[in-house]
């Protein structure tokens, strides 16, 4: 079974920082593309980056593409969102993704940007 499991959220300061953490089975994590997603309360589920299996080309939103990088640990397996100058607007459920026979979820940590 794919588990992707999130970690790293929590409450922060306005122009704080955090890095998200997304770890799952090196067969899934150095060979498919992994995506971060978040939903805010009373939106839609929106993407925010992804990075490529192996060339490592990474596509971040416009919304956040000064602020936030995605790359990969292979050593670990781990895919990290790092986020900078966070916003309060930045407050959601964050999502690991990536499709392997399917739609694969984590089951989100959530970031709460808050003075």
């Amino acid at each position: 079974q794919v588990q992707l499991v999130e970690s790293g959220g929590g409450l922060v300061q306005p122009g704080g920082s955090l890095r998200l953490s997304c770890t799952g089975s090196e067969i899934i994590m150095g060979n498919y593309a992994v995506g971060w997603f978040r939903q805010a309360p009373g939106k839609e589920r929106e993407a925010v980056a992804c990075i490529s299996s192996s060339s490592g080309r990474d596509e971040i939103a416009d919304s956040v593409k000064v602020r936030f990088t995605i790359f990969r640990d292979n050593d670990k397996n781990t895919v990290h969102l790092q986020m900078r100058n966070l916003k309060p607007e930045d407050t959601a459920v964050y999502y690991c993704h990536t499709y392997y026979g399917g739609d694969r979820w984590g089951q989100g940590t959530q970031v709460t940007v808050s003075s």
